[in-house]
């Protein structure tokens, strides 16, 4: 495990066209290390959604892991999460095994909101949250809507985080 309290993560934002072809394969992999294996989740991960225009890439990376973290962000929809309201969101949240447990999470998740209230700082932050994850989630400002619902076959709840007054 690495040490990322003495370790700095470097932070990078892109969009689909400005990911070199390492970044992508890295974050493709991360993703499908995570999500398909390890969580057993079958499912097509490259979604078209991740080349949209309106959608930012965050990755972290240290210098002992090519990629520690990533998320991504997705600009002002209707239909994040079927919130019927105007919301940007954030989704594909993960860290490499390399570094749970260590604070890396919450350093991605302060980017990923950080990254959000900059680029579209009037709509409030929707996410699906895996549910045994949601008091993390809300030590960071975010309030569970709704029932625990089955995504991918691991339990979620919508959650949502208020524009914050500035």
């Amino acid at each position: 495990m690495v040490n990322v309290m003495s370790s700095s993560i470097e932070w990078k934002v892109r969009n689909f066209d400005e990911l070199g072809v390492n970044e992508l394969y890295a974050l493709l992999q991360l993703r499908s290390d995570v999500f398909v294996v390890e969580q057993q989740c079958a499912y097509a991960d490259p979604d078209g959604v991740d080349s949209r225009k309106d959608v930012l890439h965050l990755l972290g990376s240290l210098p002992t892991v090519t990629l520690a973290c990533y998320a991504r962000a997705m600009g002002p929809d209707t239909t994040a999460h079927n919130c019927g309201e105007m919301a940007v969101s954030i989704g594909r949240v993960v860290c490499s095994s390399q570094v749970r447990g260590c604070g890396a999470g919450r350093q991605l998740m302060t980017q990923a909101i950080a990254l959000c209230e900059e680029h579209w700082p009037e709509y409030p932050i929707r996410i699906s949250a895996q549910a045994h994850l949601s008091a993390f989630y809300s030590s960071l400002g975010f309030e569970a809507l709704g029932e625990i619902y089955l995504e991918d076959n691991i339990p979620h709840i919508a959650m949502r985080r208020a524009v914050v007054s500035r």
